[in-house]
């Protein structure tokens, strides 16, 4: 098979539903660490604790894997739904910070009824509803990244001086159900501002992915859901294009259940990755194993080593970003950008 110019992105989701425990993700992030992912997910959600239900907060507790870690980049889904952009804002920020720019987010909705009831709501809002307003919220986020230009910490005690003026700005959004002024409170972000991940596999989130994000997923049960994957990539990259976005700045990832039992499946995995992505079809691969303990060992171990061993995915971290492990610039700060043209 012959050896693609391009890197294999390779990703990986450590959920463990139920465990509200910290270690054993910090367990998962370093193995697949050790196998030189691009990057790891975790989802959030606001059920109610219950016994073998719910989830930790993805947020907090990828930042508590960011100091066990090095190079690995962290992805927390956030939902916007009950979350304040300003929030959203300063929490990945910090985690960019904390992480030495390894942080990501992957923008998240909720239309779930049990959980709108637990924000005092009686009913979810519309899906189509909530990707607008996801839209927005993903939009002012950025803004408040690019708030605070790079250097507009002063911290002079002599004269009292704490940062520039000149490189604070005002968002001044407005929407139905939020607003934000700015400038943000955290820094700019070390990556300017944190990868975006989007779930494109139906049409409303495919619409957003193709205005905002840098990193797209498009699920799939199987090994049997290539012409789908295919389809659906090709629609979004088309849809990048119209927004007037390159596509090849916009990491298109097959994100593929997985059952390992066997290191013969594990090898199995691999055939299927190389020949899906000699074929062009997607940019990499998100795993979604289907038991953590039992699958992620045999997927660093037995599918990264062989696809490793052929010439597929790195065996290094050439950079210490999660941008430049997905190849991905810094991007520059628009309000500098407006100052320096003007």
């Amino acid at each position: 098979m012959p050896v693609p110019t391009r890197p294999l992105h390779l990703a990986v989701a450590i959920d463990r539903p139920g465990d509200f425990d910290a270690e054993p993700y910090v367990r998962a992030a370093a193995l697949a660490e050790r196998g030189r992912l691009d990057f790891v997910t975790l989802g959030d959600g606001f059920t109610p604790p219950r016994r073998g239900r719910g989830r930790p907060d993805a947020l907090a507790t990828l930042a508590r894997v960011a100091p066990a870690t090095r190079r690995i980049g962290l992805v927390p889904t956030v939902t916007t739904t009950y979350t304040e952009p300003f929030h959203v804002s300063s929490a990945v920020a910090t985690l960019d910070w904390v992480s030495r720019g390894r942080a990501g987010w992957s923008v998240g909705v909720s239309a779930d009824g049990a959980e709108a009831r637990h924000f005092g709501l009686r009913a979810a809002l519309p899906t189509a509803e909530l990707w607008r307003e996801a839209e927005a919220v993903a939009d002012v986020v950025t803004r408040l990244w690019d708030s605070r230009e790079d250097g507009a910490e002063i911290r002079d005690a002599a004269t009292g001086r704490c940062a520039d003026r000149d490189k604070l700005h005002r968002v001044d959004f407005e929407s139905p159900r939020f607003s934000v002024r700015g400038p943000a409170v955290v820094p700019r972000p070390p990556q300017g501002r944190p990868v975006v991940a989007v779930d494109a596999t139906d049409p409303l989130p495919r619409a957003a992915a193709a205005r905002h994000a840098d990193v797209a997923f498009i699920r799939t049960r199987n090994a049997c859901g290539l012409r789908a994957v295919r389809a659906a990539a090709d629609d979004l990259r088309r849809r990048v294009r119209a927004e007037g976005r390159d596509p090849a700045r916009t990491v298109v990832l097959a994100s593929l259940s997985v059952a390992l039992h066997t290191s013969g499946d594990a090898v199995a995995l691999a055939d299927l990755v190389g020949t899906w992505y000699a074929d062009g079809v997607v940019d990499g691969f998100h795993f979604r194993p289907t038991d953590v303990d039992r699958d992620l060992p045999l997927l660093i171990d037995g599918t990264v080593s062989v696809l490793q061993h052929r010439g597929l995915p790195r065996s290094f971290y050439p950079g210490t970003t999660l941008r430049e492990h997905l190849c991905l610039p810094r991007p520059a700060n628009r309000y500098a950008r407006a100052r320096e043209t003007a």
